[in-house]
């Protein structure tokens, strides 16, 4: 496992917009892997391929290119490293970006599975207060607390 990680990290270190773009479309495709067979217990007859793929789609385009941009402008924003420059770029992270990528990421989702723009943005309206509750409420500060305090932004080469 530990000769994975260094490869990994390697490759990060080589090609960190590469790495960072299929590492996120990976992870939200195990994401929803996850949510099919445990959250919605689905079985292996009804998982369904094509709402993984979508959302690999998602973490491809949209969440690796975007959280990526992200953290480097916000470690621009937020220099330096340890406890409190971590809890002041979560902050900013949590207050300035997480709505508006909360958002975002509801709108591209619904359109993809072929909602009409009415539609979405009536599931917005519906949906959308719960779910950046929901955000915050299942650990994301204090796990984005952490990440922002330990792992670098990688500049792009």
């Amino acid at each position: 496992m530990a000769g994975l990680w260094r490869a990994y990290q390697r490759l990060l270190g080589a090609h960190p917009w590469k790495v960072q773009i299929v590492t996120a479309g990976s992870l939200v495709g195990v994401g929803d892997v996850i949510s099919q067979q445990l959250l919605e217990r689905k079985g292996l007859k009804g998982h369904s391929i094509e709402r993984t793929v979508k959302m690999m789609g998602i973490g491809f385009c949209f969440v690796g290119p975007v959280v990526g941009g992200w953290y480097k402008i916000l470690d621009r924003i937020i220099p330096g490293s340890g406890k409190p420059v971590a809890l002041k770029k979560m902050l900013l992270d949590q207050v300035a970006f997480a709505p508006c990528f909360l958002g975002c990421f509801l709108s591209i989702a619904s359109a993809l599975n072929g909602l009409s723009g009415e539609q979405i943005w009536g599931k917005l309206k519906r949906d959308y207060k719960d779910a950046l509750i929901t955000n915050y409420y299942v650990g994301r500060c204090t796990v984005r607390c952490h990440n922002l305090e330990f792992l670098p932004v990688l500049e792009s080469q």
